[in-house]
């Protein structure tokens, strides 16, 4: 069983080339979670990846998997869901 990641992180879009996805939970450019405007998108983690110690990415925010799940379910990451008649 896959451990949850304990840091979720939103980062700028502009900075996705420089993520190495050897040190996260995601594995690659085509498995990450964009916001709806894909400005943005969160990577998730155990340990924090040298690109953010070593300032090469600063995330826009960092937050906790119960954060990060409200985040998603917010209209800036998810479509509303239409209800059925």
């Amino acid at each position: 069983m896959r451990k949850i990641a304990e840091t979720y992180a939103i980062i700028n879009i502009a900075d996705l080339l420089n993520i190495d996805f050897s040190q996260v939970g995601q594995t690659s450019a085509n498995t990450i979670r964009k916001s709806l405007d894909e400005s943005q998108f969160v990577i998730a983690y155990n340990t924090t990846p040298s690109f953010i110690t070593d300032g090469t990415i600063t995330p826009l925010q960092t937050l906790t998997y119960s954060e990060a799940l409200a985040l998603m379910l917010t209209t800036e990451w998810c479509l509303p869901i239409e209800e059925t008649k």
